[in-house]
């Protein structure tokens, strides 16, 4: 492998948590954790992106966020990583592509929250997404019903498994996690001033 990119040996069960973190916050850590029990993952790897395709402005720098991930995250089980910037990949399609060609025999799992699956249609080649690995979704205040309800969720109704069989489960699969949700988000730590980008 790589100077710099995670270490993961076949057999491993990875779920995959994109996203600008501008900045990394206890959300992201709850949604992690409960991510880790109730989808039955090894590791998590944060995704930290070079910059998000469906935001006009862009993110603080990737240092400071990825510097920042790493002080809000203090689990051994979870890698904060700046991968796609050294895989040059964009968008999450192609970096499912990468990565499942560079780790051979690990299983990628891509997480996300119930926001993200509400809207997850509009994602470029997102049905490619779902053929590439199973998708574990997390609930999200204000968002479950629509994402239950999504362009995504119509397509794929016998692609459903329970979250507990999402790791063992072939693509396309995915699962709904109801678990204690978290109100906290990136763009309201930004509206108080407590990060600048």
């Amino acid at each position: 492998m790589r100077q710099g990119f995670p270490i993961a040996p076949s057999g491993m069960v990875i779920g995959l948590l994109g996203g600008s973190f501008d900045p990394a916050h206890e959300g992201h850590v709850h949604i992690t954790r409960e991510a880790l029990k109730r989808f039955g993952l090894d590791r998590v790897w944060w995704l930290v992106s070079p910059g998000n395709p469906l935001k006009t402005e862009g993110p603080a720098p990737l240092a400071a966020r990825i510097a920042r991930a790493r002080t809000v995250m203090r689990d051994p089980r979870v890698v904060i990583t700046g991968i796609e910037e050294k895989i040059g990949t964009r968008y999450t399609a192609e970096t499912l592509e990468r990565l499942t060609a560079l780790y051979p025999g690990v299983r990628f799992v891509w997480l996300m929250g119930a926001d993200n699956l509400a809207q997850f249609h509009r994602w470029d080649r997102w049905q490619r997404i779902l053929a590439l690995a199973p998708v574990g979704v997390l609930a999200r205040p204000g968002s479950n019903i629509r994402a239950q309800l999504s362009v995504a969720a119509r397509v794929f109704p016998a692609a459903r498994v329970e979250a507990g069989q999402l790791a063992r489960s072939a693509p396309p699969a995915w699962a709904f996690a109801l678990m204690p949700q978290s109100d906290l988000s990136s763009s309201q730590i930004r509206a108080r001033g407590e990060w600048r980008r």
